[in-house]
C-alpha cells in the first residue's frame, strides 16, 4: 500500500516558472500537456492561463501525486486529467487516439517531492530502503542493480549516467561488500562509496554519493531511454505553431535535448558529402532562442536546487 500523502505549499518550487510561462505562453481554449506533473507547480500556473476555455492534461508514473492533482482540479477553471505511466508511452497513446496539443512540457528528473521522502531512496543525505523508483509498482529496485548487476556493468553505469571519475573503484568496493552482506540501504551504500575513494576526494565539490546516486536512479527508471523516446512522440502531438519546453539538470539529458533539437531543425538527413540534399527532409522545428535558458541569480538564491537547471525551447513549424 502506498503512504498516505498530504501535500503542502512547500511540496515543490517550479523552476524557472517565468521562462516556461513565457515560451509556452497559455492561451484560453488550447491544449497543454505537462509530462512531468510531480507536485503541480508548473501545471497550475499553466492551468490558470488557460482559464475555463482550455484543458490540461498531466502526465506521471507515480501514483502517489494524486493528492496534488486533486488540490489542482479544486482550483482551476480549466479541464485537468491525470493519466499515470512513464511519459514516452502515454504520449504514444495519447497520438495514437488522435490527441493535438498547443504546448508540451517535461521538466525532468527526480521531484522534490521524491527527493524529500527519504523513504523512496532517491536521497543520500537520510538512510532509508534502497529503492529509486519513481513508479513503486515498478519491478526494479535500485537494491536489484547494486546486488545483482556485474561489476564491470556497474561501472560502466556509474561512469556512463553518473560522469563519476572512481566508477571502477566504487564498482569493485560494492562487489566485494555484496559478497559478505547484500546491500539494503542507502546508508550502507553510501559508506561504501565514501570509502572506496581517495581520501581527498571525499572532501572535494559536493557529496560522494551525489553521481552515484545520479546514476542508479537514472538506470532504475530508464529516465534517458524514456526521454529519447518521447522528444518524437511530443513532436508529433504538437499542432502546427505548438511550443515544446524541457527542462533539464543534468548534462546527458540536455545534450539529449539539444541534439534532437538541432536534428529536426536542420530536416536534412543525407551524408555531409552529399553537395545537394537527397533525402527531401524539410525543418519540423526551430529553436528559441536556440542557447539554453538558465535560472537567474535570484532564483538561485530562492531555490538552490535551481542552480543547474537547463531550459530549452523549440516551435514546430
Amino acid at each position: 500500500m502506498l503512504p498516505s500523502v498530504l501535500p503542502t505549499e512547500t511540496d515543490h518550487v517550479p523552476v524557472l516558472a517565468d521562462e516556461v510561462l513565457a515560451a509556452l505562453a497559455p492561451r484560453p481554449g488550447e491544449t497543454i500537456i505537462d509530462c512531468t506533473f510531480g507536485a503541480g507547480g508548473h501545471a497550475s500556473l499553466l492551468a490558470a492561463r488557460l482559464r475555463g476555455e482550455g484543458k490540461l492534461i498531466a502526465i506521471d508514473r507515480d501514483p502517489t501525486v494524486a493528492p496534488y492533482f486533486e488540490r489542482l482540479r479544486r482550483s482551476t477553471a480549466a479541464k485537468v486529467r491525470l493519466l499515470h505511466g512513464e511519459f514516452s508511452q502515454v504520449l504514444a497513446q495519447l497520438a495514437g487516439n488522435g490527441v493535438r496539443a498547443d504546448a508540451i512540457l517535461l521538466d525532468l528528473g527526480v521531484s522534490s517531492m521524491q527527493l524529500d521522502r527519504p523513504d523512496r531512496g532517491f536521497s543520500y543525505a537520510a538512510d532509508a530502503p534502497l529503492d529509486m523508483r519513481m513508479d513503486p509498482s515498478a519491478l526494479v529496485t535500485a537494491q536489484d542493480v547494486v546486488n545483482e548487476t556485474d561489476e564491470a556493468e556497474l561501472a560502466s553505469i556509474f561512469r556512463r549516467y553518473g560522469e563519476e571519475r572512481y566508477a571502477r573503484q566504487i564498482a569493485r568496493a560494492i562487489a566485494k561488500r555484496r559478497r559478505a552482506r547484500p546491500f539494503e540501504r542507502t546508508g550502507d551504500l553510501v559508506e561504501t562509496i565514501k570509502q572506496a575513494i581517495p581520501a581527498p576526494a571525499r572532501f572535494g565539490e559536493g557529496h560522494p554519493a551525489k553521481r552515484v546516486f545520479q546514476a542508479l536512479r537514472i538506470e532504475v527508471n530508464d529516465e534517458l531511454g524514456a526521454l529519447e523516446r518521447a522528444l518524437p512522440q511530443a513532436l508529433e502531438l504538437l499542432r502546427p505553431h505548438g511550443r515544446l519546453a524541457v527542462i533539464s539538470f543534468h548534462s546527458l539529458e540536455d545534450r539529449i535535448v539539444k541534439r534532437f533539437l538541432r536534428a529536426e531543425e536542420h530536416g536534412c538527413t543525407c551524408p555531409p558529402e552529399f553537395p545537394v540534399c537527397a533525402c527531401g527532409a524539410e525543418p519540423t522545428l526551430r529553436a528559441t532562442p536556440r542557447r539554453a535558458i538558465r535560472p537567474s541569480a535570484a532564483e538561485v538564491a530562492r531555490n538552490p536546487r535551481s542552480q543547474s537547471a537547463r531550459l530549452r525551447v523549440a516551435v514546430k513549424l
